[in-house]
């Protein structure tokens, strides 16, 4: 299997998550997506609400989503979740399939300052969401990684073939200007922001009453 893992705080899960999950899904012909909540992110402030509560909320968009799952190994752990700890979970529990770990090109051009970032490819592809037309500038420090790892999604030469792990994917996504901060703070003056939540998530928000002043 083909499998595409997006981590994040989730605080809450919205249309920022979902849409480009969903287009690197079908850009690459993955079998699933394993959303996964973190407990402890190492690079963000902590969540405003508790854990339990993120998971409940990005597993009811499983549910709703073909093809999407809950994977909770980062919210179990009470260490900061650092993510070559976590592939290297992940490729033990699905050691014959292929595993592709989707970030953001913000976060891509941050990775030499991860927790042992070298070996993220040791157990996994990484697809970089980037915008429609946006280039790496050629003197940024990761252009050459990115150079010398790239893979398209549209072809599958024969070292891809013979490759599970290593490659960096880049793929076009929609660009979207959706941030958990601002509806967080939309939330908290009782404005609902029906057109950047699942309904579902909407529904549990409202009902646990989550994200008031």
């Amino acid at each position: 299997m083909r499998i595409g893992i997006l981590g994040g705080t989730f605080d809450p899960i919205h249309y920022g998550h979902i849409r480009p999950a969903m287009e690197v899904k079908q850009a690459l012909a993955l079998d699933k997506i394993l959303l996964m909540p973190n407990h402890i992110p190492p690079h963000k402030q902590q969540p405003n609400i508790t854990t339990a509560q993120r998971l409940k909320m990005v597993d009811d968009v499983c549910q709703q989503l073909d093809g999407f799952a809950l994977c909770d190994i980062e919210a179990k752990r009470n260490t900061p979740s650092y993510t070559v700890i976590t592939l290297e979970k992940l490729k033990s529990l699905y050691p014959e399939d292929e595993l592709f770990f989707i970030m953001g090109m913000d976060s891509f051009l941050q990775l030499q300052s991860w927790y042992e970032w070298q070996h993220l490819f040791d157990f996994a592809h990484v697809v970089v969401c980037q915008r429609p037309g946006w280039q790496l500038d050629m003197s940024h420090p990761m252009q050459q990684i990115l150079m010398a790892r790239s893979q398209s999604a549209l072809e599958e030469p024969a070292r891809y073939r013979q490759q599970n792990s290593g490659l960096i994917f880049p793929v076009t996504v929609t660009p979207q200007d959706i941030s958990s901060t601002r509806i967080r703070e939309q939330l908290a003056k009782g404005e609902i922001p029906t057109d950047l939540l699942m309904p579902v998530t909407l529904d549990y928000i409202q009902n646990q009453r989550l994200y008031l002043p």
